[in-house]
């Protein structure tokens, strides 16, 4: 007898197809599932998640999967399924609307609207059954169907209210950025860290990179110490505790406990090219190898499990897997969790009492906060104690201690590459992509690593290819199994277009900045708010209530935040006064929600800086294959420089494009037969050097 399946089976979306042998009659979003409902007078019952989150796994197997359940489902709403991360714009709408509701929000969300798209019920994971306090799935579904044929007009007053209360107004503040945002910022950013464990607030923990971004600019600019110290104590507690896979590398995407000990499993592209951004960045200030280690780490899980054929990255790995055990289990962190007499039998006594000690490994486990009772007797790993702690108890010297961890983590990795892999989505997102592209390009610069350069190189390449219509002018949201996803959102557009940026600084081919400025030139086109300045999130698409703009840069920088950062560094390659315009009208826009809360944006805030103090320009004049070129640029992408483009005046092809629009490049040539460096600032340029070392002396010396 053929499997049963519904209408997601001829979708791609790898969280689609979880949901295609449902017995729930789910539609895919789109015009077909309104229209079923209006014709038909039944609500529709909007379900938002995506292919790797654990809860949302958890009302799968609880609810969708209930024949009982999905009968009530299907006879009293129209169902309709949605993968978050191939439309963001529909669950930033939805998501937006529950934290109007309910104060606050999640995944999976679940969401009773109006034919028309209009929200009147939402919640996030429903349980099948109830329990204390809590309805079922049932209850609820049987209460919205009693309350759609009662109590319609209440409803629908309800759904008016919020709307209308979602509507973007004209905004209302100061019409430029206060000069004192910066200050406000940093010291909400003081208040909020935790002293004790790194970060910032209370469980759960997020790592948040921009906040770090932000903190470093702010470095950079004030000289302030405890600015640089928040992120060093972040960065030591996180790659230190259970938040980083210490075999394999990479972060999880968050903590259930302040400490970092307990995450939540998945892995995201985005987290771990923020994060390698970060560490990269601190390892160029700090020069500490630790940093250095912990991005290839990072970087070599994304080449080794998250890169496709042809070159893109895929968007995540699941937090949930099978039981290694065989016995059918699955679980949350199965993957990655550990039994003392595990680690035991695959290291032996020596080699294992060492790691054991080193990551924490505990007979009994030693999972402390486990708020769903899956970890009962497992490790998760993290460092316990230091290598020159470990020395000192066992009465080694560290070069033992350091091989037998050396061996024991590769014994561990190998044993663990035997056990049933999490599942991974494979789709391929433009956005998270830009991202990645932005750290390999960064990380091969700066550790003189031509794989993390060529894998950029790549990615580019990937995305150019198989997400751009040139022709129609459009770049794509997603790639799967062959075929193109829905249309791309302003975050695709801006972080490909930051990632080609990143690139260009690094490889110095024209065709990169090219693209960055035809990327930037649609995504005016198709974004901008010629009424209130700044850009839209989303395409106009008429089953989606509203158009909205983030202000709050979270665990991905607000689209418009990184929007101004391109236009600035476009404004400078290029000499367009239209882009820098665009520059001063967003910050204009914004102006209110930073005034509001600037620890909310503080991704835009660190290109406010960079627009206030004056973009560097760093070109270096000399033939590209040339030994005294390379010294030169090796010594630019070395140096922590936020605010500053790294420029070739090749004598060739790169010069000739950026000398088209900035003719003091155009005119720059090597001195006296050898490499030249010109540190510029709006075009006034200070005396040439043609010493790596004094190169470094007069960068170090221009400071905002």
């Amino acid at each position: 007898m053929p499997e049963r399946t519904n209408r997601l089976a001829g979708e791609k979306s790898p969280y689609l197809l979880q949901h295609a042998h449902d017995p729930v009659d789910w539609y895919p979003w789109g015009r077909e599932a309104f229209d079923r409902a209006r014709a038909e007078d039944r609500p529709i019952f909007l379900s938002i998640g995506y292919s790797t989150c654990h809860w949302c796994h958890v009302m799968a197997r609880e609810s969708f999967a209930s024949p009982a359940i999905a009968e009530l489902l299907n006879s009293c709403c129209v169902a309709v399924k949605v993968d978050r991360e191939e439309r963001p714009d529909v669950d930033q709408f939805y998501m937006a609307a529950i934290q109007a509701m309910n104060g606050a929000g999640g995944w999976p969300l679940s969401m009773f609207l109006f034919p028309d798209g209009r929200p009147f019920y939402a919640a996030t994971y429903i349980p099948a059954k109830p329990g204390p306090g809590r309805p079922g799935f049932g209850d609820i579904l049987r209460a919205v169907h009693r309350a759609w044929h009662s109590r319609r007009d209440e409803l629908r007053r309800a759904a008016d209210s919020l709307v209308n209360a979602l509507i973007p107004s004209a905004p209302t503040g100061p019409s430029a950025v206060p000069a004192d945002v910066g200050r406000r910022a940093f010291e909400y950013l003081t208040q909020t860290f935790d002293k004790a464990h790194g970060g910032f607030g209370h469980a759960p923990k997020f790592p948040r990179p921009v906040a770090y971004d932000f903190l470093l600019h702010w470095w950079h600019a004030t000289g302030e110490a405890e600015a640089l110290e928040m992120v060093r104590a972040s960065l030591e507690a996180m790659t230190a505790a259970g938040l980083y896979d210490h075999l394999g590398g990479g972060f999880h995407r968050y903590c259930v406990d302040r400490q970092w000990q307990v995450p939540h499993f998945e892995k995201m592209l985005y987290d771990q090219a923020q994060m390698a951004l970060i560490c990269i960045d601190m390892y160029r200030i700090t020069g500490d190898p630790c940093y250095e280690t912990v991005v290839r780490e990072v970087l070599d899980y994304v080449l080794r499990d998250l890169r496709a054929d042809g070159g893109g990255f895929c968007s995540a790995e699941d937090a949930d897997s099978a039981d290694p055990d065989g016995k059918g289990g699955h679980g949350e962190g199965a993957f990655y969790l550990w039994t003392h007499d595990e680690i035991m039998e695959i290291l032996g006594e020596r080699d294992g009492t060492i790691f054991s000690y080193c990551y924490g490994v505990r007979a009994g486990g030693n999972v402390a906060v486990d708020p769903q009772g899956e970890f009962g007797g497992k490790n998760i790993l993290h460092r316990a104690h230091t290598l020159h702690g470990a020395a000192d108890h066992f009465g080694l010297s560290q070069d033992t201690v350091a091989g037998s961890l050396a061996r024991s983590k590769e014994m561990l990795f190998a044993k663990r590459c035997t056990r049933p892999r999490p599942h991974r989505d494979d789709k391929i997102i433009a956005a998270w992509n830009g991202l990645m592209i932005a750290a390999l390009a960064r990380a091969g610069a700066v550790l003189a690593e031509p794989g993390f350069t060529g894998a950029a190189v790549a990615a580019a390449t990937f995305l150019r290819r198989e997400l751009y219509l040139e022709d129609a002018g459009r770049l794509h949201r997603s790639f799967r199994d062959g075929t193109r996803g829905p249309t791309g959102q302003l975050a695709d557009y801006v972080f490909v277009v930051a990632g080609l940026l990143e690139l260009y600084q690094v490889v110095h081919e024209p065709c990169w900045l090219a693209w960055a400025e035809e990327l930037t030139d649609l995504q005016i086109t198709l974004f901008h708010d010629r009424e209130q300045g700044g850009f839209f999130d989303s395409v106009a698409d008429p089953t989606v209530v509203l158009r909205m703009k983030a202000d709050y840069d979270g665990a991905e920088p607000a689209p418009n935040s990184v929007a101004v950062s391109n236009l600035l560094r476009l404004a400078a390659l290029t000499g367009r006064s239209d882009l820098a315009e665009l520059v001063a009208e967003t910050l204009k826009a914004f102006a209110p929600s930073l005034d509001r809360f600037p620890g909310g944006l503080v991704a835009m805030l660190c290109a406010w800086m960079e627009q206030r103090q004056g973009l560097v320009q760093v070109v270096v004049a000399g033939e590209r294959e040339r030994e005294d070129t390379r010294k030169l640029l090796e010594v630019v992408h070395g140096l922590y420089l936020p605010g500053s483009l790294v420029l070739l005046a090749d004598q060739a092809d790169n010069q000739a494009c950026l000398g088209r629009n900035l003719p003091f490049i155009a005119a720059m040539v090597p001195r006296e037969g050898r490499a030249t460096a010109h540190v510029c600032r709006d075009r006034s340029c200070l005396e040439p050097v043609s010493d790596p070392v004094a190169l470094s002396r007069l960068l170090q010396q221009t400071k905002p």
